[in-house]
């Protein structure tokens, strides 16, 4: 049978009506972007990398072991830490911000005023100064530290039992030489809260070496007995700022060493690939129920050898 024109082109337009959709492509719904979780940065990481650090000060950082060493001394945000005589403040600038909006940072340090020595009231003052400055200098970081100015002949570095931790750096041979050191680890012992921590970093004689006075280095067993004698109780030793290449005897002591170089171009090369000095690392600590030990003698005073 044959459809006319009019069929076929009804039947065509029937045929496509039956015809199902083409699917339609899906489309995920859209969805906020999630931010990566910001690195967690630790304090003592963020102290030690602060911008405010002088370059001086960090280039120094592959021999003073920053926070290797602190970290073995156990020194944390929330504690009150007291730092002796720091110098310049090469750990002022870790320890002030480390420890601030949580802690405390004391920088105790020798009143000029109280000294009786014309050298030594100089040499204190200009350290003092150099101090403040600091501090004042950059609020943001030192803000909240604070400067405790004791007498040498009887010295108090904080209120009695309000600190965590009390540290010295390379001090106790200059405390030696003007026999005064027994009244200082008295004083450490008096400022700690029972069963705190008293960190020792000094320069220490290689074995089968005897310091001389003079020389700057001491033996392990001399920061122990002053330690022990005051009260303290050895914790643990660490070979973290130990330097086997330095053999300690030298005919300007530790001061031959960088980074005072005091023989100038003579075997400067040579003490440049020594590096600085061999250093013991002590920690002590106050035993939670302690009596108070007995108070040393008071001595003449000298003039301190630089920081070295």
């Amino acid at each position: 049978m044959r459809l006319s024109p009019i069929a076929i082109a009804a039947l065509l337009a029937l045929t496509a009506c039956s015809q199902s959709p083409e699917p339609q492509p899906t489309v995920a719904p859209k969805t906020e972007a999630v931010a990566e979780p910001a690195p967690v940065t630790e304090p003592m990481d963020a102290a030690i990398a602060g911008s405010w650090r002088s370059p001086e000060n960090v280039a120094r950082d592959i021999y003073r072991h920053p926070k290797e060493t602190l970290g073995f001394f156990g020194v944390k945000p929330e504690q009150v830490v007291v730092e002796i005589t720091p110098g310049g403040g090469w750990y002022s600038e870790i320890l002030a911000p480390l420890v601030k909006g949580k802690g405390r940072y004391i920088a105790a340090v020798i009143d000029p005023a109280k000294t009786t020595n014309a050298r030594a009231a100089e040499y204190y003052g200009g350290a003092l100064k150099e101090l403040q400055d600091k501090f004042t200098g950059s609020p943001e970081q030192y803000g909240e530290a604070q400067i405790v100015q004791f007498d040498p002949a009887a010295p108090v570095v904080a209120e009695p039992a309000s600190a965590d931790v009390v540290l010295t750096f390379r001090n106790v041979h200059n405390w030696l030489g003007q026999d005064k050191a027994p009244l200082y680890f008295k004083s450490f012992f008096d400022a700690l809260k029972p069963g705190g921590t008293l960190g020792v970093v000094e320069h220490s004689a290689a074995a089968g070496v005897t310091p001389k006075a003079d020389s700057g280095y001491m033996t392990e067993q001399q920061i122990i007995d002053l330690a022990t004698g005051a009260g303290f109780v050895l914790a643990e030793r660490s070979d973290i700022n130990a330097n086997p290449k330095d053999t300690t005897d030298y005919a300007n002591g530790v001061w031959s060493l960088p980074p005072t170089l005091r023989g100038g171009d003579q075997d400067r090369q040579k003490f440049i690939d020594i590096g600085e000095s061999n250093r013991m690392t002590l920690r002590f600590t106050k035993p939670a129920a302690s009596t108070d030990a007995p108070a040393g003698e008071t001595a003449a005073e000298s003039v301190p050898a630089p920081q070295q």
